[in-house]
C-alpha cells in the first residue's frame, strides 16, 4: 500500500472510533430522555423534526434519503433501549408492507405479520401490537378500500404516513421465461404490470394469490410457475429474479398509514386525515368544502366511498395540510362539525 492510502485508512479508522463514541453517547442520552418522559417511546413529530433538520444541514456526498435511512436505524436502536416496539403488518414475510415497517421504524422492532388488514387493526386495538402499518392507496390502482372502511370503525388514530416506491419483479426457480406456464401474484400487482405481461408472457395463466409473498412461496414449489413480488420475497423464498421493475408506471408508489393509540403533536409540517358526510341535496358538497377555502386550508386528497348506512349516500375521505391544532385548521373543522351530518378526524401526523 502507498503511504497516502495508509494515511487515508488511518483517518477513516479514527473517524469510525469517534462515531462509535458519539453514537453510544446519543444512546445514553436517549435512555435518560426515556426516564424523564411518560407514555410512548415513539414520537413521530420529534423524529420528523430530526430528519428535517439533518436534511437541511446535509452537504453531501451522501444524499438526503441516505441520511434519513442511516438515522432511522440509529433512532430505532436507541428507541429499543427504552422499549422495543411491536409493529403489525400485512404478511407473510417478504411483502412490501414489511418493507414499509423497516422504512418507518428501522430494524430494531418486533415485526408481526398478519393475514389481513382487519387482523392488523385488531392486534393494535387489543394492545398485542403497539402500531400497525396498513396500505391506504396506490398511485396506479387507487384506494385500498378495506383500510378506509376500517378507519371509520376503529378507535385507533393515524400516527404517521410513508410512501414506498413499489418495484415489481418476476421471479422463479430459473430465468427461462419459455418454461413459465403460470404466474402467481396479488390482483393489484397483476394490474400494475399488465403491459409487460401482455408483451412477454401473454400465454401464461395468471393466478391470484393472497399476497405477493404467498405468490413467491407457491412459485418456489413449482418449476413451471413464476411470481410477481418485490425483491425481498425473492430473497426469502430463494427465487431467481427473471425481470426487474416490470411495473407499467415507473413511479408506482404505495402510501401506507401508521395506526396506533396516540395523538401526535404538531411537527411543523403536518397533514390531517378525516372523513365527512352530508345530506344528498344540491350544494351540500360545496358546503362541506367551503370552510377549507374560507380558512385557507389546502386539500391534498378527496375521495368518496359508499356509505353503509343508506343507499346512494357517500362518505368523503379527505386529507388536508396542517395539524388539527393549527388555528386555521381548527376553525375549518369547527365549521364542518356544524355543517356535516358525520365527521371523524382520523388523526394529525407529520407529512411524508
Amino acid at each position: 500500500m502507498t503511504e497516502q492510502l495508509i494515511q487515508l485508512r488511518n483517518e477513516i479508522d479514527a473517524i469510525d472510533d469517534e462515531l462509535l463514541r458519539l453514537i453510544n453517547t446519543r444512546a445514553r442520552l436517549a435512555q435518560q430522555v426515556g426516564q424523564q418522559k411518560s407514555g410512548t417511546v415513539y414520537r413521530p413529530e420529534r423524529e420528523s423534526q430530526i430528519f428535517s433538520r439533518l436534511q437541511q444541514a446535509n452537504t453531501g456526498p451522501l444524499r438526503n434519503e441516505h441520511i434519513v435511512r442511516l438515522f432511522t436505524e440509529i433512532i430505532s436502536l436507541c428507541r429499543a433501549l427504552e422499549e422495543p416496539l411491536v409493529v403489525a403488518y400485512l404478511g407473510p414475510q417478504g411483502t412490501f408492507s414489511e418493507e414499509a415497517v423497516t422504512k418507518r421504524f428501522g430494524g430494531a422492532v418486533t415485526s408481526v405479520p398478519c393475514s389481513s388488514i382487519d387482523d392488523i387493526f385488531r392486534k393494535v386495538e387489543s394492545g398485542t401490537a403497539d402500531y400497525g402499518v396498513v396500505p391506504v392507496e396506490n398511485s396506479t390502482e387507487g384506494a385500498v378500500g378495506r383500510t378506509m372502511d376500517l378507519l371509520l370503525q376503529t378507535p385507533l388514530k393515524v400516527c404517521g404516513e410513508l410512501q414506498l416506491p413499489v418495484h415489481q419483479c418476476l421471479m422463479a426457480q430459473h430465468a427461462d421465461l419459455t418454461a413459465i406456464r403460470k404466474i402467481y401474484s396479488h390482483p393489484q400487482s397483476f394490474a400494475q404490470c399488465q403491459m409487460w405481461l401482455n408483451e412477454n408472457l401473454a400465454a401464461a395463466d395468471r393466478i391470484n394469490a393472497a399476497s405477493n409473498a404467498d405468490a413467491a412461496r407457491q412459485a418456489a414449489a413449482d418449476s413451471s410457475a413464476a411470481a410477481i413480488a418485490g425483491k425481498k420475497a425473492a430473497e426469502v423464498f430463494g427465487l431467481e429474479i427473471c425481470a426487474a421493475n416490470i411495473e407499467d408506471n415507473p413511479n408506482n408508489t404505495t402510501r401506507f398509514l401508521v395506526v396506533g393509540q396516540q395523538e401526535v403533536a404538531p411537527s411543523g409540517r403536518d397533514k390531517t386525515s378525516l372523513a365527512m358526510a352530508t345530506p344528498n341535496r344540491p350544494g351540500s358538497v360545496y358546503d362541506l368544502l367551503a370552510p377549507f377555502a374560507q380558512y385557507r386550508v389546502s386539500m391534498t386528497r378527496l375521495e368518496s366511498r359508499p356509505s353503509r348506512a343508506s343507499l346512494w349516500e357517500y362518505i368523503f375521505f379527505t386529507d388536508i395540510e396542517g395539524h388539527q391544532e393549527d388555528e386555521n385548521v381548527a376553525k375549518a373543522l369547527q365549521v364542518l362539525r356544524d355543517n356535516a351530518t358525520f365527521l371523524k378526524v382520523f388523526g394529525s401526523y407529520p407529512a411524508a
